[in-house]
């Protein structure tokens, strides 16, 4: 009699279990896009700032990422594709962080971008939205003249990664 009780308690048991479970599962192997979803046009994102190309660097960055990360054919031109994602840059900002208390020049620096994204289904559709993207990359500043080398483009790369990685996770899993 024992043996049936504990059968039958382990057996609740596994019933509640399975009722609660909460669905976690590894992170970038769902795609919450809809399935008839296979072609993916990426046009060159729109800058709405003064800030020379960080449209182009986005844009490719992006286009890796999906190319890298996912099964989708991705396609610069929205015609015949089953979905379009569209970027904007909306602002720029470049701002000294530390000085030199020597010279009195910046040492580091700090590049912060701001972009609004949607993803559409053909049909017209929002499969994805997020309009409030921020991402900042801090990077030092040369004190020698001579051997200036200029690293703002290197971080807008580094900060293109990062965004290009976060959002293809964020579409995938729909955050």
């Amino acid at each position: 009699m024992t043996t049936h009780r504990c059968l039958q308690t382990f057996l609740l048991g596994l019933l509640a279990l399975a009722i609660v479970s909460c669905g976690y599962h590894t992170a970038g192997k769902a795609s919450r896009i809809p399935t008839d979803v296979k072609t993916l046009a990426v046009p060159a994102f729109v800058n709405q700032t003064q800030t020379y190309r960080i449209e182009a660097v986005l844009t490719e960055a992006v286009v890796r990422e999906f190319n890298t990360r996912t099964k989708y054919r991705v396609v610069s031109e929205p015609e015949g594709a089953d979905a379009v994602l569209r970027g904007t840059v909306t602002g720029t900002q470049l701002a000294p962080v530390t000085y030199d208390s020597d010279t009195g020049r910046a040492s580091t620096a700090l590049v912060t971008v701001n972009m609004k994204v949607i993803l559409t289904a053909k049909d017209g559709r929002i499969l994805y939205e997020n309009s409030n993207y921020v991402y900042r990359e801090q990077y030092q500043i040369s004190r020698e003249l001579s051997s200036f080398f200029e690293e703002q483009g290197p971080a807008v790369q580094r900060l293109s990664q990062d965004f290009a990685r976060t959002l293809v996770s964020n579409v995938l899993e729909m955050y």
